[in-house]
């Protein structure tokens, strides 16, 4: 094979990994996009808490929710203090339940549950969110001949539900950023209408 031949191999395999590499940087930015990881990015939260500390002793959890607020734009502090909002977790904890049992009562099937309870309050006291609770749940078939690989997925379903509870938590942050931005609305509607009421009535 003559050296021409080999340059032109050799130009064609470059080609060829330079196309699978921008193929995976593809279907990496179209799996991102898929699990809603976008939406992060376009989160608009109540300016009363665009600095705000996080109560909580879930660290995994508290880590997910300080990133994705962080990315929101929301300055995350380590400490509570003046002029800092405080988002607070009293309760964000997994339970497992059997859901069926195979032959010889050999259990088959499990539900994670998993409850988080918050509330935020701005930087003066006032709820800018009032305590709720949110409850989520993912089932799972257990496999006794594969004890690690129950382990692993209980640990990859965990993971899951606490990044579906950080979108939640910051949309019902962005409802109460909406709420809020129409309060100011409806009342000056109001004002402008009550002088109009009292002159048809003279």
């Amino acid at each position: 094979m003559s050296f021409m031949k080999v340059g032109r191999l050799f130009q064609m395999s470059l080609a060829q990994v330079s196309l699978v590499r921008h193929s995976l940087l593809l279907l990496s930015a179209v799996a991102l996009a898929a699990c809603g990881f976008h939406l992060r990015e376009n989160v608009k939260l109540p300016s009363s808490i665009q600095k705000v500390h996080i109560a909580t002793g879930v660290g995994d959890f508290q880590r997910m929710l300080a990133r994705a607020l962080t990315v929101a734009g929301v300055d995350v502090q380590d400490e509570s203090g003046p002029g800092i909002a405080e988002l607070r977790v009293p309760v964000a904890s997994f339970t497992t339940d059997t859901l069926t049992a195979g032959g010889y009562a050999r259990i088959t099937e499990y539900a994670v549950h998993y409850q988080v309870q918050f509330s935020v309050i701005d930087p003066v006291g006032n709820a800018v969110i009032a305590p709720q609770r949110i409850d989520m749940q993912r089932e799972y078939s257990y496999d006794a001949t594969n004890t690690i690989g129950n382990a692993s997925e209980v640990t990859e379903i965990q993971r899951s539900l606490n990044e579906d509870m950080v979108q939640a938590i910051l949309f019902r942050l962005q409802a109460a950023s909406k709420h809020t931005m129409a309060a100011p609305a409806s009342a000056s509607s109001t004002a402008t209408q009550a002088p109009a009421a009292a002159s048809s009535t003279h």
